[in-house]
């Protein structure tokens, strides 16, 4: 198949997804890959491609973030590392195995954590907490990054503000950490794969590096409340349509 025609169309897709993954610390993975298998490309090639774009997207991002002052370096630091030895792992293991099995389990996960962030943005659960296994977030983030799930943002993020933490740096630090992330996933899919489809890759990155300083800013301006709101009805609806398919699959099967 083609694409030189549908160059654009990548572009605007980047632009989109890393317009949203800036602002709220999620989704590039999550919508990119649905627009992108919905125009019927191979999900093995879609998953090395929004990867290796993302490898810009994200280092974009994080530059971005961190000159915006939205970076927390310690808790970058706790999520980075771990997070790119759970993705290399997940990378070169997971995506051998049947992940529909794994990811309703996730989603019910996630589910609980939009009704807890949902409820902190109404004025619940206001006090803020260190989460003291951060490396193991990471880890497990990572890992489900790279299964294929886009499991980095929600998980990450929604995990950190659901337990309290500041939205501004919470969604700087994650993003910041992703480029480590997806460096070390793109990585082994490189290795394991090597290179393809290259218009994909060039129109996700064109668009999402146009985005990342947008959302920077905006983030920064938006007043946290607004921004817990739109984190959780993203979470909730990202949870709920996965649940949805999983039981429709299983009511087919």
């Amino acid at each position: 198949m083609e694409f030189g025609n549908e160059f654009y169309w990548f572009i605007l897709i980047g632009l989109g997804a890393q317009l949203v993954d800036g602002a709220l610390g999620m989704a590039f993975g999550l919508i990119s890959s649905s627009v992108l298998l919905s125009m019927g490309l191979p999900p093995a090639a879609v998953s090395a491609s929004i990867h290796t774009a993302e490898v810009f997207t994200t280092g974009a991002s994080g530059v971005s973030h961190l000159v915006a002052g939205n970076v927390d370096r310690r808790l970058f630091l706790r999520l980075a590392i771990p997070g790119a030895i759970g993705g290399a792992i997940g990378a070169y293991v997971l995506t051998q195995l049947p992940g529909d099995v794994v990811r309703p389990f996730i989603y019910l996960y996630l589910l609980v954590l939009a009704i807890f962030i949902l409820a902190r943005a109404a004025g619940r659960f206001v006090s803020r907490q260190e989460v003291k296994r951060v490396p193991l977030l990471g880890f497990f983030a990572g890992l489900l990054d790279a299964s294929g799930g886009g499991g980095w943002g929600p998980v990450a993020t929604a995990t950190l503000l659901a337990r309290g933490g500041l939205a501004r740096t919470t969604i700087g630090s994650v993003n910041a950490a992703e480029f480590v992330v997806t460096l070390s996933i793109s990585a082994t899919f490189l290795l394991s794969m090597g290179l393809q489809h290259l218009s994909i890759v060039a129109g996700l990155l064109v668009g999402g590096m146009m985005a990342a300083p947008v959302a920077a800013l905006l983030v920064k301006r938006v007043k946290e409340r607004w921004v817990l709101i739109a984190v959780g009805v993203l979470v909730l609806s990202i949870s709920l349509f996965q649940i949805g398919t999983a039981l429709m699959k299983l009511r087919v099967g």
